[in-house]
């Protein structure tokens, strides 16, 4: 489960590295190549519910291999696409196996896992999540530089093909029988709210992939606005049928569980974080300081096994620690972000200690990520496992879309107003993206606080 979890998320970030090999091969336009790589995510984060609510209505171990072989062919797809109109239709419907399959994931883990081996599973599970940014990244770099057999792009997508096939063949062997952990499957799919949110969610999804390169026109903010009306009348609707005694697309004491409020704050903070540091990153050292797609990938190496490391084994760090792991991790993750603006100032590579801030940042991500994720999933009840997993999900892409949206813009605005490029300029740019960056963190560092105020 956890390695389609992995490959489902390298697909949000592999492409990055492969777009101008990409635009050069196909001819794409630039909106072109950006629908290349938004496309997935828009449909990712859009079906991540549905997808939920479809395990609990049909089997979490069947919709989990229905959505892993959906992705399969999907990949097979974009590998082979001639032109850039099927790239972007193929990497869709990938992007819709993914939010079929991915939310199975954490169901079943809150079905079959109890105690500590949940804890240790959600641990596993949050490591992996929050790693497959960067490890996109690197293996983006790694396969494109390799150019196997004169492919070029296509391997960022056909190394999904084997790994998928050997995952279906294997799950069907080893995946409970959803028979075993039954589920409550009379409560409907509530197609009224599932298009409200459906609607509320591209609505806000799209302008924010698409409007930096558009130069944020009117049908963005517009399109923002029509997301936050679709978001009212979804909650009005699901309010008003959960008190019919109806079926509400978010069984309603989800929402209302100790601590899932602050839990969805935190997580979107530290995913924006997470995401919007990669995101700059990897344009200051490719368009500031000229690096290769394959040394750009590997630049965020460091990073992803640390925070891989931490996301393992903090639960065998001291209890005394464990009070205080949350807010600590922001405050560390606060500091490093605005270390590695503050090494790479000036245009340089940083030295050693840009290695040092990189093993802050993945370490203070981590400890701000894996705890939260598994406290909040700690004592939800199986039977709404398919509503929280679908929730936090959701949570954790739109965070990744909001970093990538938000900071993104900063830089390339600060980058503008700067006049002529290089890599001076660039490392000012990121110099001002981090001290953003470093105020997110520290808002989930102070919610920590409140918290334990309270």
């Amino acid at each position: 489960m956890l390695t389609a979890q992995f490959m489902a998320l390298l697909d949000v970030f592999i492409v990055n590295v492969a777009v101008p090999t990409i635009g050069s091969e196909l001819h794409a336009s630039g909106a072109g190549l950006q629908l290349v790589v938004a496309g997935y995510s828009i449909a990712y984060a859009v079906l991540l519910i549905t997808g939920a609510r479809l395990g609990d209505l049909l089997g979490h171990r069947r919709v989990h291999l229905a959505g892993l072989g959906l992705f399969t062919a999907a990949s097979l797809a974009c590998g082979l696409a001639r032109g850039t109109g099927e790239l972007i239709a193929f990497r869709l419907v990938q992007g819709a196996g993914a939010a079929v399959m991915i939310p199975q994931v954490l169901s079943l883990i809150q079905r079959h896992f109890t105690g500590e081996a949940r804890a240790r599973a959600l641990g596993a599970y949050s490591a992996v999540l929050a790693t497959g940014a960067a490890a996109g990244q690197v293996l983006g770099g790694v396969l494109v530089s390799a150019d196997l057999f004169g492919t070029g792009w296509r391997p960022v997508f056909l190394v999904n093909v084997p790994v998928g096939l050997v995952l279906v063949a294997v799950g069907r062997r080893v995946l409970p029988r959803d028979e075993e952990g039954a589920v409550e499957r009379s409560r409907g799919l509530d197609l009224p709210g599932l298009v409200l949110l459906a609607a509320a969610v591209s609505l806000f999804a799209v302008p924010l992939v698409l409007g930096q390169q558009e130069g944020w026109p009117l049908w963005s903010w517009l399109s923002l606005g029509a997301a936050a009306a679709s978001f009212t009348l979804f909650c009005l609707y699901e309010s008003r049928l959960s008190r019919r005694g109806g079926a509400p697309l978010i069984a309603p004491q989800v929402l209302r569980h100790p601590g899932m409020s602050l839990a969805v704050f935190r997580l979107l903070a530290v995913m924006a974080v997470n995401a919007g540091f990669l995101f700059v990153l990897t344009l200051h050292v490719q368009g500031g300081l000229g690096y290769s797609a394959l040394r750009a990938g590997l630049t965020f190496a460091p990073t992803a096994v640390v925070f891989g490391l931490v996301g393992l084994t903090w639960r065998n760090w001291p209890a005394a620690l464990q009070r205080v792991l949350i807010p600590v991790g922001f405050a560390i993750a606060s500091a490093s972000v605005a270390g590695v603006g503050a090494v790479l100032k000036g245009g340089g590579d940083g030295g050693p200690w840009l290695y040092v801030a990189f093993t802050g940042v993945g370490t203070g991500l981590a400890l701000g990520f894996s705890p939260t994720l598994t406290r909040a999933l700690a004592t939800v009840r199986p039977e709404d496992a398919a509503d929280a997993s679908g929730l936090l999900a959701t949570v954790t892409q739109l965070g990744q879309l909001i970093g990538v949206a938000a900071f993104g813009t900063l830089f390339l605005n600060r980058l503008e107003s700067l006049g002529a490029p290089g890599a001076y300029t660039s490392a000012d740019a990121l110099l001002v993206c981090t001290y953003a960056l470093a105020a997110t963190a520290t808002s989930g560092a102070v919610s920590g606080l409140v918290r334990r105020r309270r």
